[in-house]
């Protein structure tokens, strides 16, 4: 490209809940003028819609059946990302416990992985300046021909206290037990598990604080344009 401007880039960042990821994400295409997409939220956007319009979570023909009818709308500014599911703003809504105990059964269904992965591919393929896109198969699945990937992991201990400090109060032990229980129900399923792309570089984010990891990224990623 001409006068020095940098190439897009596509960076995927993948692991599992509690490692870093939506901030480490964040802020990375906000320091690096990259859009962004929380592929999480869009997931947990198809849950919120079917647990609305009382589809039978247990059912997966059901799910299947509409998995095409909600509009899921995801904004990629990493300054203020948005997500909407027929026009409504469903940004709070899609983070309560109703939605999060049922994400992981809605997004086994392959129908509804079909259907967010295509929009996931859509996404990324028209962010112009490059895109950093979080989740949980996007190495592997959604976007193997990334630039660069990484998989965040953490132990459980670790990922349990962040993520019960985000809950504000939440039981760490009860935490931890979740947490396990939905890396087994991900990474278990047969439609694009939870999985480290042999490609990807692994950061483990125990002992490092939230500015280190994302120095580290932020790293990577310009090592990588660099390098094209």
């Amino acid at each position: 490209m001409e006068n020095g401007a940098a190439q897009p880039v596509i960076v995927a960042i993948d692991g599992p809940s509690g490692t870093g990821k939506s901030s480490t994400s964040k802020a990375v295409a906000a320091q690096l003028g990259l859009s962004y997409l929380d592929t999480g939220a869009q997931y947990r956007a198809i849950t919120w819609w079917m647990v609305t319009n009382g589809i039978d979570i247990d059912d997966p023909s059901a799910i299947a059946a509409v998995a095409g009818k909600p509009e899921i709308v995801s904004g990629t500014d990493p300054q203020d990302p948005t997500i909407t599911v027929d026009g409504v703003d469903v940004a709070g809504p899609i983070r309560g416990q109703d939605v999060t105990s049922k994400v992981s059964a809605v997004s086994a269904v392959p129908e509804v992985r079909t259907r967010i992965t295509e929009l996931q591919r859509s996404i990324a393929a028209s962010a112009v300046t490059g895109i950093v896109v979080e989740g949980r198969d996007i190495g592997t699945t959604v976007l193997p021909d990334a630039d660069l990937k990484i998989f965040l992991t953490a132990s459980a201990e670790a990922r349990a206290a962040r993520r019960s400090g985000e809950l504000k109060g939440a039981d760490v032990h009860a935490t931890r037990e979740a947490l396990i229980k939905r890396d087994a129900a991900d990474a278990g399923r047969k439609t694009s598990p939870l999985a480290k792309a042999d490609d990807a570089v692994e950061v483990d984010t125990t002992d490092l604080t939230l500015q280190q990891v994302i120095e580290c990224v932020v790293t990577l990623v310009e090592e990588k344009r660099a390098g094209k």
